[in-house]
């Protein structure tokens, strides 16, 4: 390391795509276990958000599990900007992730400081960081330093990363570019992604502590981490938080019960944040982030908001319910399959045999399944034919195990 982080602070404002960003800025939000590499290229193709985030990844991963690192920093070039999302506590190894992060192309490097999983929290990451603010500035700087380091030339092998890990990096980045491994050495800006407090709110403090360290941008979900997901989310300690880096040059993103847009117009017009992080509301329905335009030019006229829930045919959603499965299963290899089933689900809502759909989505094991329950919808006793013109392909093998899947008697929406 060419020099002691806790002593130096680094402007990561100044090397900001934030700023480029049209606002207020409407990104997806980081969700474990959701926002996967398929996740995010099915909601940057058909709903093109902002900015995009990868699932948290466990710093340890970096240097004890690099098949584990790799699989979960994959992404596309369509998502871009797109950032890596790292938990963690130890600022020596966050001085190291941060090349790597670097290395794999991403546009920024996110700091959790948020998560409230009781595993987390224990660790003394996460949302426990807010316990510990010293902790917290030094993993920022060291952050921070990381990036600066590997933009002045600093390689992987200089700090001692293992050879089966730079050769996986390479590997990923020629499979995501089709064969340029090469990556622009620049600067890229660090976020941090936190709540209002540990067992209390103490936004005034803890978002002024941060500052300290100039975050290119600070998303602050409005629940504190002995909350959880449970009550409402405070937009009223949000708001603070915004005038607290009034003037500061880091933006301030809210998060928490974003159901729609309607929501995010009223939110961003209540608070005067930089932008919000839709999460929860993206689950299914990539479709969206469609409308952020719409929200970003009734604020910058200081008009209403006159929007609509735009009409998903059912023949589109099912085709991206299918073009979601095979990306999943190309992505994923020979992993398991079972992690897409609750994504399925989401999809299927708002439409009549809804339910029923869902009861085999459940079941589903490959694309292959997926198809043949999309195929036979038309034969649900609540569905008719002109609901949906979908056409996914030939009609599968009746033999095949997919076809072993048992359509239920009850039909709700």
């Amino acid at each position: 390391m060419t020099s002691d982080w806790r002593q130096l602070k680094i402007d990561s404002q100044a090397m900001n795509f934030w700023h480029y960003i049209d606002r207020p800025i409407i990104g997806l939000s980081p969700m474990d276990g959701v926002s996967d590499a398929s996740f995010r290229y099915i909601t940057a193709k058909h709903g093109g958000p902002d900015v995009l985030c990868t699932e948290f990844v466990n710093i340890q991963a970096a240097f004890y599990a690099p098949h584990t690192l790799i699989r979960d920093l994959t992404y596309s070039e369509i998502e871009r900007p797109v950032i890596a999302q790292i938990y963690g506590r130890s600022p020596e190894l966050f001085y190291k992730v941060a090349h790597i992060v670097c290395e794999l192309g991403f546009d920024g490097l996110d700091i959790n400081m948020g998560c409230p999983a009781k595993k987390v929290a224990a660790a003394g990451c996460g949302a426990a960081l807010i316990q510990t603010p010293a902790l917290a500035r030094s993993i920022i700087r060291a952050a921070n330093q990381g990036i600066e380091d590997w933009s002045n030339g600093q390689t992987l092998n200089d700090i001692g990363i293992a050879p089966e890990l730079i050769d996986k990096i390479w590997i990923a980045n020629r499979l995501r570019t089709g064969g340029d491994t090469q990556v622009e050495r620049r600067l890229r800006p660090v976020s941090v992604k936190t709540r209002l407090g540990y067992d209390h709110i103490v936004v005034e403090e803890w978002i002024a502590t941060l500052l300290e360290e100039k975050p290119a941008v600070i998303s602050l979900h409005g629940r504190t981490l002995r909350q959880g997901y449970k009550g409402n989310a405070d937009w009223n300690a949000i708001a603070r938080a915004v005038g607290i880096a009034k003037n500061s040059g880091t933006l301030i993103l809210g998060n928490g019960d974003l159901r729609d847009m309607a929501d995010v117009y009223h939110r961003i017009r209540e608070t005067s944040v930089d932008g919000v992080l839709l999460g929860r509301a993206a689950q299914g329905n990539p479709w969206i982030f469609r409308a952020k335009d719409q929200v970003k030019g009734a604020l910058s006229q200081n008009s209403n908001l006159s929007i609509g829930d735009e009409a998903i045919s059912l023949a589109e959603r099912f085709r991206v319910i299918l073009e979601h499965s095979e990306h999943l299963e190309k992505c994923a290899a020979s992993e398991n399959f079972v992690g897409i089933r609750k994504h399925l689900t989401w999809y299927c809502r708002g439409f009549r045999g809804a339910a029923e759909m869902r009861s085999q989505m459940v079941r589903v094991g490959s694309a292959s399944d997926v198809l043949w329950c999309l195929r036979n919808y038309k034969t649900f006793p609540c569905a008719e034919a002109k609901d949906c013109e979908f056409d996914g392909g030939a009609p599968l093998d009746t033999g095949s195990e997919a076809c072993l899947i048992q359509r239920p008697d009850h039909c709700n929406s």
